[in-house]
């Protein structure tokens, strides 16, 4: 998930399922919650940002619906 992050950079982002679908083929929706797992912590160690709409997500906090990840803007 970071090296899809890193090569989108951070004008750009990639999805939690991009993730998923390289490593698990036709079964990346069995992948997603641990997909969002790794967005967390990857988000809390300061490496990604996680966005929804444009608005950067706290990983400490329950979030809902599609969610983008982009490295982190410092």
């Amino acid at each position: 998930m970071l090296a899809l992050a890193e090569l989108r950079g951070p004008d750009s982002s990639t999805c939690p399922s991009d993730a998923a679908r390289a490593i698990g083929g036709e079964n990346w929706r069995e992948l997603m919650d641990e997909a969002r797992r790794i967005a967390r912590e990857l988000a809390k160690s300061g490496q990604v940002e996680i966005t929804q709409r444009g608005e950067v997500l706290d990983p400490d906090t329950a979030w809902r619906g599609p969610v983008r990840i982009r490295t982190a803007r410092h």
